[in-house]
């Protein structure tokens, strides 16, 4: 169990990135361009592999590899997570320039939800054993959906916080600048940017009740689930911008992750009787998502049928 001086000097941490890299680096509202993107995706990995580094010093090796499985797991698993924020942004024709700040209010409610779920998770299953047991079951379930439904798909009139959304709050016809709301005539309304960063904010929910459990299935170590849920997290703004004009190309990618994440459910079920090593896991996973990424550029679109 990590001491509490790790908990403080990682939570210190994450506030002077955060600080730097929306003070100082995205301080002005403006559209991402594509070698930016690549920049700072390429910081946010070699500050988590940094980070690694530390705990094989401080923790041991043991440590270091659970925290590098569990960031490619919740890593691979974002990129689901993008297609969809993707599919949001196209549908609410959300100006280039404000995307970033949607997305930084989404990481922020992102920091909130995994540390909650990662606190409940272990609490859980430090009580109940056989919670892990139905944590798997919830994962192979997870993932067998994913397969055969894709996220690009997804419609959302039929997300019902968005419909009570509209509902209840007196809303703008259109955007105003980088606002979520505006006063008119006396009356305080909400422009579509606070739909948005609400739907975002559900996404993320919805995709952090499969990433944490999976970490799990890798370590029961409260503080290696969530600091490498936290680096992933952290790091999926500057992914999105990468990668989000590219995720078409890669027709299969989808059906990797959910192969993987029925992977990580069946470890969790057999594990009573089968040990999985994390080098094991970590070599299943990488080659599961190369396959995906390979079939996606050999094979005709028309030749298999998509979910």
């Amino acid at each position: 169990m990590a001491p509490l001086t790790l908990w403080i000097g990682f939570h210190l941490l994450v506030l002077a990135l955060l600080a730097l890299d929306l003070g100082f680096f995205h301080r002005r509202a403006k559209a991402i361009t594509p070698r930016n993107a690549a920049v700072t995706s390429a910081l946010w990995v070699l500050l988590a592999l940094a980070f690694d580094a530390g705990i094989f010093f401080r923790m041991g090796a043991q440590h270091a590899l659970d925290f590098f499985t569990g960031y490619v797991i919740e890593y691979a698993l974002s990129l689901d997570n993008i297609f969809v924020i993707a599919v949001l942004f196209r549908y609410f024709r959300v100006p280039d320039s404000s995307q970033h700040r949607v997305l930084v209010w989404g990481v922020l409610g992102a920091l909130v939800m995994r540390g909650s779920l990662v606190a409940a998770g272990a609490v859980l299953l430090q009580r109940f054993s056989w919670a892990l047991f139905l944590l798997g079951l919830f994962l192979i379930y997870t993932g067998i959906h994913m397969f055969f439904h894709k996220p690009e798909a997804m419609d959302p009139e039929k997300n019902p916080l968005l419909r009570w959304a509209r509902r209840i709050l007196p809303l703008t016809s259109d955007y105003r600048g980088n606002s979520f709301f505006v006063r008119e005539n006396g009356r305080r309304l909400a422009t579509p940017l606070l739909l948005v960063v609400l739907a975002v904010e559900v996404t993320d929910a919805a995709f952090a009740l499969d990433s944490v459990p999976a970490i799990f299935a890798i370590t029961r170590d409260p503080f290696i689930v969530y600091t490498s849920n936290v680096f992933a997290v952290l790091g999926l703004r500057a992914l999105y911008f990468l990668l989000a004009a590219l995720l078409p190309h890669f027709r299969y990618l989808s059906h990797g992750l959910a192969v993987v994440l029925i992977f990580v459910g069946t470890k969790m079920l057999v594990e009573k009787w089968v040990s999985i090593s994390t080098p094991v896991s970590l070599l299943a996973i990488a080659v599961i998502l190369a396959a995906s990424l390979l079939a996606s550029r050999i094979i005709p679109p028309t030749s298999i049928p998509e979910g």
